[in-house]
């Protein structure tokens, strides 16, 4: 049999993966080396070598996207299509055996999945029906805390208040959430993987089914699991299971979602079988960026080990930039954008990374001001967006009449008349029955509302069951459209002024082409409505349409995981933001935030800034810091400073004085530096950005709050230190 193609243009360190015993193995795969491609070409080599059907593989992968692109790889790679092999995220490949095994699950057969949005809503609706005060028992919270013991796989009966009052009410809470779920069929994210391990754990015949089928487990971002995630795979191994981990502990960065780099330390022990391969030759950066991500790593603790090296070239040198404050430090970024711009290089090959969210507005001014397009990645997704999620509601209301989250969405949307009395009306009756909104509302409407308020209820009432009537046999796509049409959201939007209105009709339009292009599995046993639906839900929070125009990137370092760019800036570089000020005193969390810092270095294949301000507003406040120790952690002999112009004098910390005193007419010389806040009589309060000249011809350039940037001259302006 030749093996060729599978095998060619593989390191040696790649070709040991791929071709390694059938025992389990752990793969630690450095950044830019080259992991997917093992990923496949190990399926493939299963396939094509070790003879194991394509229906014996379960692949996991974190993303719908990667799932995709691995399928379409390893059917080249096999040149045959590979339909029955199982390739997903966790929440995808969890809601596959549900659909299957939906009695085994306690489930209803038509169940449907919400999102976090969705979530939300329905915790909001219980805490009204509860009278409790939502501004003492915020909605986010009580999401975060039901999430956070699903991950963990604890269920409301598993949890101990332990004499806390607070955690009293939370379990509750949760438990009276479930309840709400259960009655209505609906299972969020969480719950789908926590189902799916229960369904496996109280089913003995149907775990040794799929630990039969599914003896090679192959598993990407290992280090990204939950302790759900990882307890699924190891029931699913048992003791005959292949498990094949890719993954990198020096790229674990979502401690707070609930990832535990723990089980990259744990798998050995759990599976004492299992080798060890390291991928460390890197094909994305130069030398000298990976020697300084090597150095900073270094300094962690608990890792693997590992050292990234390249054939490539050497490269330019990491050049750092101390700014005056963060004006400067955006005016810096933009300047360089503006050049990369300008010698024929794509903007979007460019971005910009920073620790908080907050940093972006800065950012952001610059940029417009520069007139250098950008796009702020992680913006809303397509079925996270409003229009979106009425359509999707009204949907799911023909398919599951009880989906209480799509009624309460969509029954006075558009305006028919059903007030929130109404709906407070159907509320009580529901609580009070056990029964689900729809229900409610035909008890109500029958008796105990007005002659009016009864007939809008009835009248929506019918509108989805005629809507569910008349789409029985159409098409998918036929079905959403026409759906989409009866429920009036089309006419909703053509009132909306400006071009909102006409984007959301787009958006629905666009609705009707995701459907016409939808091709569910057909070994689920689900109406295409439903796929559809589950679909969505599972897009929903993934991925990000592309930007129509060339534009620089701007993004968190968290968002930028497993992206790579030519030219990169890492701004924020002080300590107490990055790293940030929550970690500093916990040993753990500054070793999460180093390995932040080193997938914020590896996103650069070429040239790599670091700046950070001596001076920075933020959430309002002047801050101090020093530079990032993380700096400091690179070794000189790859960093060039940039510094900033030399006939300005930059003292450490910015001079106060608590009386008014104005500045001597010579200017520099006379301790005028960047970053100094000053008052003019007319101007009001502002911050020194620039200096230039000396003596009777030295000017200041202020940034004021109420009027904006202006130069003065010193001897002229009768600044007023603060």
């Amino acid at each position: 049999m030749d093996v060729t193609p599978i095998l060619q243009d593989l390191n040696d360190a790649q070709r040991q993966a791929v071709t390694a015993p059938l025992e389990p193995l752990l793969v630690i795969a450095g950044a830019g080396s080259g992991k997917t491609r093992v990923l496949t070409h190990r399926a493939a080599w299963l396939i094509d070598v070790e003879g194991v059907p394509p229906q014996g593989l379960l692949a996991v992968t974190f993303t719908n996207k990667a799932a995709a692109e691995m399928r379409g790889r390893i059917e080249s790679l096999l040149e045959m299509p590979v339909r029955h092999l199982w390739i997903g995220t966790f929440h995808g490949l969890a809601h596959r055996l549900l659909r299957r095994h939906w009695q085994d699950a306690k489930l209803p057969q038509n169940f449907q999945i919400i999102d976090s949005d969705d979530q939300q809503r329905i915790i909001k609706r219980m805490l009204r029906s509860l009278e409790v005060d939502d501004s003492r028992w915020v909605p986010r919270e009580i999401q975060y805390f039901i999430n956070a013991q699903k991950d963990e796989g604890l269920r409301p009966q598993h949890l101990h208040d332990e004499g806390d009052p607070n955690r009293r009410q939370f379990i509750s809470l949760y438990q009276t959430y479930q309840e709400t779920c259960d009655r209505g069929g609906l299972v969020d994210f969480a719950e789908l993987l926590l189902r799916a391990h229960e369904l496996w754990r109280d089913n003995p015949d149907i775990l040794a089914h799929y630990q039969r089928r599914f003896r090679h487990l192959l598993v990407d971002e290992f280090q990204d699991t939950n302790a759900i995630q990882y307890a699924w795979l190891r029931l699913l191994a048992g003791e005959q299971g292949v498990p094949f981990v890719v993954g990198d502990d020096d790229q674990s960065i979502y401690r707070w979602r609930g990832a535990r780099v723990e089980h990259i330390y744990r798998f050995q022990k759990d599976f004492p079988s299992a080798g060890v391969v390291k991928l460390e030759q890197n094909y994305r950066s130069t030398a000298t960026i990976l020697n300084a991500a090597n150095a900073v790593i270094a300094n962690n603790g608990s890792r693997m080990g590992k050292n990234l090296w390249t054939e490539g070239a050497e490269g330019e040198p990491i050049r750092v930039y101390s700014a005056y404050n963060e004006r400067d430090e955006a005016d810096f970024i933009v300047g360089r954008l503006r050049d990369w711009s300008d010698q024929g290089n794509a903007r979007a090959d460019a971005a910009v990374l920073y620790r908080s969210n907050a940093q972006s507005r800065v950012l952001e001014e610059g940029l417009i001001n520069a007139g250098l397009p950008y796009r702020v990645y992680g913006g809303l997704r397509f079925f996270e967006r409003a229009e979106i999620k009425d359509a999707l509601a009204y949907l799911r209301l023909t398919s599951n009449r009880d989906d209480d989250n799509a009624f309460e969405r969509v029954v006075n949307k558009p305006t028919r008349g059903i007030g929130a009395r109404t709906v407070e009306a159907m509320r009580d009756y529901a609580r009070a029955n056990s029964c689900s909104l729809w229900r409610a509302a035909g008890a109500v409407a029958s008796d105990g509302l007005s002659g009016r308020a009864s007939a809008s209820v009835v009248a929506f009432l019918n509108l989805i069951e005629r809507a569910a009537r008349d789409t029985e046999n159409l098409d998918l796509h036929e079905k959403v459209d026409h759906v989409i049409q009866m429920s009036g959201l089309i006419d909703l939007f053509r009132k909306e002024k400006g071009e909102q209105g006409a984007t959301r009709i787009e958006n629905l339009e666009e609705l009707v082409s995701a459907a016409r292009s939808f091709e569910g599995d057909p070994a689920d046993e689900m109406s295409p409505l439903d796929a559809f639906l589950a679909h969505a839900a599972l897009e929903s929070g993934e991925g990000q349409a592309d930007a129509w125009e060339d534009c620089v990137q701007l993004m968190t370092m968290h968002s930028a995981k497993g992206l790579e760019f030519p030219l990169v800036f890492l701004c924020g570089m002080e300590d107490g933001l990055f790293p940030h000020q929550r970690s500093v005193a916990d040993a753990n969390g500054l070793e999460e935030e180093r390995r932040l810092c080193y997938v914020g270095i590896t996103r650069a294949k070429q040239t790599l800034y670091i700046s950070y301000a001596e001076q920075r507003r933020l959430h309002g406040m002047d801050r101090l810091s020093p530079p990032s120790r993380f700096i400091a952690e690179i070794p000189a002999d790859y960093v060039e400073e940039i510094r900033p112009r030399v006939q300005v004098s930059r003292p450490v910390q910015p001079r106060r004085s608590s009386r008014s005193s104005s500045l001597p007419s010579n200017g520099t010389e006379a301790g005028v530096h960047l970053g100094q806040r000053v008052r003019h009589q007319k101007f009001g309060e502002g911050v020194i950005l620039n200096c230039e000249g000396q003596g009777a011809h030295a000017r200041v350039e202020v940034n004021f709050e109420s009027s904006g940037t202006k130069w003065l001259v010193l001897s002229y302006a009768n600044l007023d230190l603060m």
